[in-house]
């Protein structure tokens, strides 16, 4: 029905929870939204509609769904900002050039049906001119001239960043004649080529973790990355201007702003008919609180809301011309089948049910889960579905129909009134995780930057200040300054820089060797001697695992491809290669010892089920420890679910399990009965015995000590052992670096999850009241985390004075165990508002709704602690945010600041490998086998720790020289990496450190591509660089120690001495053996250099013997 209507009417829409659909919190699913307002699209007079959802995630549902349905429309979305009303933390430049770009799209005219979304807080919200924002945006195309210098300052201009390696929205870098940027607006960045005659040659996409091309594309659009749009050539200050709100800068910069409705002046508006919640009122009303709360706290004057938020005048105006539609939408969510235990059996008999009744339904997905969702139906009911191309040909099919379509849906739903059920895929199988890209392999090496402390192998530690040039034999080379104690400098030749670890620590938290002098020698002396020993260590632990094989573990193929049909999401490339590597391991015939290492909801769980059914599969029982009880119970539940149906039976043992359950659960595991049990550490008890226990799970293995774990490993002989963490304490990544632990990496996000929002700043009660605030009114929970049970009391006090309104519960350690699951049991289940807690919730609490976190004093917690704590919000698609508030006007010391630096810079998803290597970085991972948190590590870095360590495992087993330096070459053009090539010092410093650990042919054709592919075509230094490293792989492979190139001949001086007897037949080739060296003269004496050195290298290969010299 279309009609006029009041600001009353506006005022029921509903705001919804973020973290879900609107399905409990009066809404309807938002693809019955999206099916209304297609269908509505239809009897639009203008084919221009503005909705209004009930909530930023709705929004994002409902245009999602809207493009499959639309295919010949333009769909919107206009998010509002990710900050708060008023804050000093600005939205983010992705967000920022998300609504650019929707802004401008709205305001030019439509030539096709059109619908942007948005929700009630995006509409209300004040935009810049429209003139101004299609004055930001500018078209790349190939063959179009680009001034590089004139593109930079527009660019600077926008509100980009420029940085040394773009990865994010709003960076851009130059580096010679290519220019790396990430529209602001897009998802993903681009490179730009540009031609000798300033023109761009090519514009390729390119993956931003691994930095390599992908795509070539004809043209891109790149728009702003701010909202504060300023003309080229101004150079505001920006750390200046981020002090204030962006609210007032805005105001500053533009005066009176207009609003959506300018921009849209001839759409209909629609919004939902019959939903309760949060009214026009209260927006603006939290607007005001906040502006009136910031005002208070600055002592000056802010803008009125009225100047960047519509009033409720001028919104009742807005609306008094136009043709305004109220959607009556009468569905319900269907089941979420996949949580029950039988998610097919219940499937198929709802479809039964509906078909009977002469509902038509619809099942939907993408290609694979449409065939799957088929077999089933076929095996069930005996039927399959007939293909449905398009929204019309649903809606006009049979009553009673069985349909399937490919759309890719959030929820489906059932609408009575129009006899039709959509099952959307998530529905059956779970919410999808896919994810693009390969296997992520091993673990990275920390980027060596300008300013890091660093260890060089003779001289100790020192700061890698800076890379120069200077003169070197009558030529100019590229050498690296490293300074030590008191100023005193040393300057590395970078074909030396091999000899060169990153230590880790920030300068001013460690001291300096003085170059020259006693202490690094000692040092180094006492670490070799740990390393030697340590390195036989681990040699007896491979002997003794090699000498008591474990039984081999391969169940039947059939029965295990049926148990890991039933995983309701689509794997992850990563979690497929853990899940091989796991079954390796198992049916390799020895003990396995592996490490699963991913963030939170990357797919461990599912890498254990898969290890735990191969196990039972054969006839082995199963342990899963977790370290709490809630987790334990989640994991039970988990495990239950999976296993039903198999004739295997899971028990859980915790304290909120009841004694006579307890009783049963450790009879069925003396008798062999249970197959699986999940617990806490109750599991190690005398109490608990086993049949035949062949695996053991450790689930967030970090929170247990090096006893428990000792003990738990030790509950029968040769057992089989993974291990999964977010964040390994550093001993753990140690060992895995080591190779005491196999380890498996899962870098691959969920495809619809988002990072975790990191905001560090000083405590200020107008930014938690707001951010508490937004977070309930959206539906969501929030968690406040104070570092001490005295820290409680105080807190909820100020808690209950911020915030009267929501509901405040506590969990700490000292809380009676069945006191404290039944209070953090019920927050996951919807009871409260905030959860005020110690660390206590680290681990092992999942709540789907919980969106928002503040930590108190993030500077009394280690990092993987903090990492863990962020970890418990945005476990969806909901952008979730984690403030980390310091005590104001008290200065956090530098280690800290470093510390806390490490949480904003490592704030992308799958971030909890990096922070345990920074940490191990920081505190150093002490001893392998025992509590010490201080080992020899420490004293030379974690670099130059692990490479010796491998060296002394290999020489300690007789194998050969493991991790040696490459041949040295002296007297020839050794060649660099020019500042014309690579202008940024630390971009330099990071290819020379990459460049100088790489040890085969194959691994230098693969940094060559990527060079050409990140920087461009190689200048003659690039080339001959390259050229001059493949030879000292070639000379090192010929067991040549140096090569000295002089005027007239080359001396090639093996690594180790040989016999004069060997080169008998080396003076036919053009070499002479004296005194321990080879000569070699060039026949045509015009050949010198490298070219020499070259054949001098053929001649070597040719005449060497079977083995090495």
């Amino acid at each position: 029905m279309n009609r006029h209507i009041s600001r009353t009417d506006v005022e029921q829409i509903d705001h919804t929870d973020d973290s879900g659909s609107a399905i409990g919190h009066g809404g309807p699913p938002s693809s019955a939204i999206a099916v209304a307002l297609a269908r509505g699209l239809e009897t639009s007079r203008d084919k221009h509609i503005i909705h209004i959802a009930p909530s930023e995630r709705s929004a994002e549902e409902i245009a999602g769904a809207l493009r499959q349905f639309l295919p010949d429309a333009d769909i919107i979305l206009l998010p509002s900002w990710d900050c708060l009303p008023y804050d000093r933390v600005w939205p983010t430049r992705a967000n920022m050039g998300r609504r650019l770009r929707a802004l401008r799209e709205i305001a030019t005219k439509p030539d096709r049906p059109r619908i942007a979304v948005m929700s009630l807080e995006a509409i209300l919200q004040r935009v810049p001119p429209a003139p101004v924002i299609a004055g930001g945006f500018t078209i790349l195309e190939v063959g179009q001239k680009l001034d590089r210098d004139d593109f930079r300052t527009r660019s600077e201009a926008i509100g980009y960043v420029v940085d040394e390696r773009v990865d994010e929205p709003g960076e851009i870098a130059f580096r010679g004649d290519l220019i790396d940027i990430f529209p602001a607006g897009a998802d993903g960045p681009v490179r730009v080529i540009v031609g000798p005659d300033a023109c761009i040659r090519q514009l390729k996409t390119y993956d931003p973790l691994s930095q390599l091309s992908d795509q070539v594309r004809d043209s891109v659009t790149v728009g702003p990355a701010s909202e504060l749009i300023f003309k080229a050539g101004e150079h505001p200050e920006l750390t200046a201007m981020r002090a204030t709100s962006m609210e007032e800068r805005l105001v500053a910069s533009y005066g009176a702003m207009p609003s959506v409705f300018d921009a849209a002046s001839s759409a209909s508006i629609s919004f939902l008919e019959g939903t309760d919640g949060q009214p026009l009122g209260r927006v603006l009303d939290l607007v005001e609180d906040a502006r009136r709360a910031r005002q208070e706290a600055a002592g000056t004057k802010k803008p009125l809301p009225g100047r960047f938020y519509l009033s409720r005048e001028e919104w009742d105006a807005a609306l008094l011309n136009r043709c305004c539609v109220r959607l009556a939408v009468s569905a319900v969510g269907v089941p979420k089948f996949f949580r029950q235990a039988r998610p097919g059996h219940d499937f198929a008999e709802f479809v039964t049910r509906q078909t009977s009744a002469g509902v038509r339904v619809v099942f939907t997905g993408d290609a694979s889960e449409l065939q799957r969702a088929d077999r089933l139906l076929d095996r069930r009911l005996g039927r399959r579905a007939e293909e449905a191309a398009d929204l019309p040909q649903i809606l006009s099919a049979a009553r009673g129909s069985l349909l399937k379509a490919e759309f890719v849906l959030d929820e489906g739903y059932v609408d009575a009134q129009s006899n039709i059920a959509v099952v959307a895929a998530s529905d059956l199988f779970g919410p999808a995780l896919k994810a693009n890209g390969s296997a992520t392999t091993g673990i990275l090496e920390p980027e060596l930057r300008i300013g890091d402390v660093v260890v060089h192998e003779d001289h100790g530690l020192g700061v890698l200040a800076a890379v120069e040039q200077v003169e070197l034999a009558g030529q100019q080379q590229d050498v690296v300054r490293l300074e030590y104690h008191g100023g005193a400098s040393l300057l590395v030749p970078v074909d030396d820089f091999g000899r060169i670890w990153r230590y880790g620590s920030e300068p001013e938290a460690v001291s300096l060797d003085r170059l020259n002098g006693e202490g690094w020698p000692k040092r180094r002396e006492a670490a070799l001697r740990e390393i030697d020993r340590l390195a036989k260590r681990l040699l007896s632990l491979a002997k003794i695992r090699s000498s008591q094989p474990a039984k081999i573990m391969k169940p039947s193929r059939t029965e295990l491809a049926r148990f890991a049909a039933r995983f309701p999401y689509t794997e992850t490339p990563d979690q497929a290669a853990a899940i091989r590597a796991v079954l390796d391991d198992l049916s390799s015939g020895r003990t396995m010892n592996r490490l699963v290492c991913g963030d939170v909801g990357f797919g461990k769980t599912e890498v254990a089920l898969r290890a735990c059914a191969a196990a039972a599969l054969c006839g082995k029982q199963v342990a899963i420890i977790a370290p709490t009880t809630v987790l334990a119970r989640q994991h039970y539940e988990t495990f239950s679910r999976r296993f039903a149906g198999t004739g295997l039976q899971v028990a859980h043992l915790s304290r909120m399990v009841g004694a006579a359950e307890a009783r049963a659960a450790k009879e069925g595991l003396r008798s062999g009965q249970v197959t699986v049990v999940v617990g806490t550490q109750a599991l190690a008890s005398k109490s608990v015995t086993f049949a035949n226990l062949g695996l053991l799970v450790i689930d967030e293995e970090h929170r247990f000590g090096v006893k428990l774990k000792r003990a738990l490993r030790t509950m029968t002989p040769r057992l089989h052992t993974l291990s999964m963490s977010a964040t390994p304490i550093p001993r753990t990544l140690q060992s895995a670096l080591s190779g005491i632990q196999d380890v498996s990496v899962l870098n691959s996000p969920p495809a619809k999850r988002r990072p975790v929002r990191t905001i560090l700043a000083a405590f200020d009660p107008a930014s938690v009241r707001a951010a508490l605030l937004r977070e309930f009114h959206r539906g969501g929970q929030s968690f406040f985390v104070v570092p001490r049970i005295e820290d409680i009391a105080p807190a909820c006090d100020q808690l209950n004075r911020l915030v009267p309104e929501l509901g405040v519960k506590t969990a700490h350690g000292e809380m009676k165990g069945r006191q404290l699951d039944e209070v953090m049991v019920g927050f996951a289940d919807g009871d409260g508002d905030i959860l005020l807690s110690t660390d206590i919730i680290e681990s092992g609490l999942d709540v789907p709704r919980a969106n928002t976190i503040i930590v108190w004093r993030p500077d009394r917690f280690g990092l993987a602690q903090l990492h863990q704590l962020r970890g418990r919000v945005g476990r969806g698609a909901v952008q979730a945010v984690a403030f980390l508030l310091t005590q104001p006007g008290v200065e956090l010391a530098e280690g800290t600041k470093a510390r806390l630096s490490t949480m904003l810079a490592l704030d992308r998803l799958g971030s909890g490998l990096a922070i345990s290597q920074r940490d191990l970085d920081l505190r150093g991972a002490g001893d392998l086998f025992g509590e010490d948190q201080a080992g020899h590590m420490k004293l030379i870095g974690v670099g130059l720790y692990e490479h010796l360590l491998e060296r002394a495992v290999s020489a300690a087993g007789g194998g050969a020289d493991f991790g040696k330096q490459l041949a040295e070459i002296n007297g020839s053009g050794k060649g660099a990496f020019p500042e014309s090539y690579a202008d940024e010092p630390t971009v330099r410093v990071g290819l020379y450190a990459r460049l100088s650990r790489i040890r085969s042919e194959p691994d230098l054709d693969t940094f060559s591509e990527e060079l050409e592919d990140r920087f461009g075509d190689m200048p003659g230094e690039v080339a001959l660089l390259l050229e001059f490293t493949r030879l000292r792989i070639a000379a090192s492979e010929l067991g040549v120690g140096k090569v000295d190139v002089g005027p007239e001949a080359i001396a090639i001086t093996p690594r180790y001495k040989p016999s004069a007897s060997q080169w008998r037949n080396s003076k036919a080739l053009g070499l002479d053996y004296r005194k321990g060296r080879l000569i070699f003269r060039p026949i045509q004496p015009s050949v010198s250099g490298i070219d020499a050195v070259r054949l001098a290298l053929d001649a070597l290969r040719a005449a060497q013997p079977k083995h090495e010299i």
